[in-house]
């Protein structure tokens, strides 16, 4: 008995819970939901940026955007289909230096802009290790060395 009496009380509170969460208001509508017949508000650019700063010619990377209000949306110089979201991302492989451009036109046709660089570093060239075995020529005249500065005397050290 007292066990379904617990229950009881438990599916009180959580049904009071809840209706006390569904009557607090924000106090800023939310961007995506309007009133029906109002027209949308004006076109922006929410983000537009790239998942690294730098990268090596071969590797890839995200490119990632948001748009609000807009009735279309272009990024150069990408060549996949791009289309108005809030927020969408799309893997590039640059092979170059490349700077990247979106424009978003509104509902009401004033179109915005943002653009930024993404630095793409060449490979590397690893280097050529020229091995002349055999050849006693090379071998006699060549000399290894290490040029490591002299330490400091008693009277430099004494000066500092």
């Amino acid at each position: 008995m007292l066990f379904r009496f617990t229950k009881f009380w438990v599916a009180i509170g959580l049904l009071i819970a809840l209706w006390a969460l569904g009557t607090v208001r924000r106090t800023e509508p939310l961007a995506w939901v309007r009133p029906i017949g109002t027209p949308p508000g004006p076109v922006r650019i929410l983000q537009f940026y790239a998942s690294v700063r730098s990268l090596t010619a071969g590797q890839s990377a995200l490119l990632c955007y948001g748009v609000e209000n807009a009735r279309s949306v272009r990024i150069a110089p990408i060549s996949q289909e791009v289309y108005p979201s809030y927020s969408r991302c799309l893997e590039i492989v640059p092979e170059h230096t490349t700077h990247y451009t979106i424009l978003a036109e509104g509902f009401d046709g004033k179109v915005v802009m943002k653009s930024f660089i993404l630095a793409v570093e060449a490979v590397p060239v690893a280097p050529r290790i020229v091995s002349h075995a055999g050849n006693s020529a090379v071998t006699e005249n060549a000399v290894v060395s290490a040029a490591l500065p002299a330490a400091p005397t008693a009277a430099e050290a004494g000066r500092t």
